[in-house]
């Protein structure tokens, strides 16, 4: 049993099938899904949980290099081209958040 980090098992095998350049979606309660794309759903309530505590721990695995290169390029784009950009995402993790446009893709990178 996996005691730190995410214990969801599958965001866990999400993220640990990640390759370079893979894209993997946190968002909203409201974000439509398209078919073709794996959904974890997390959403218990409004609310819980919210898209900031589950980015934070997704992150954590996925991004810790962030705290080490602070410069990791963020690129705003529209909710509309967000939407069309889940078709290529590995999974799609949808949280309990109904604040609007809560939504983010991250794109992995590599360790070397």
């Amino acid at each position: 049993m996996k005691k730190t980090g995410v214990m969801n098992s599958n965001i866990s095998r999400v993220i640990a099938d990640m390759g370079h350049m893979d894209w993997l979606g946190v968002g909203d309660a409201g974000t439509p899904v398209p078919a073709e794309t794996e959904k974890i759903d997390l959403s218990v309530r409004p609310g819980l949980p919210s898209f900031i505590d589950v980015l934070e721990e997704v992150l954590k695995e996925l991004e810790a290099i962030k705290r080490t290169v602070p410069n990791v390029e963020i690129e705003f784009i529209p909710h509309s081209e967000l939407k069309k950009d889940l078709k290529s995402s590995k999974a799609f993790i949808r949280t309990g958040e109904e604040t609007p446009y809560s939504n983010v893709i991250l794109e992995s990178g590599v360790v070397f």
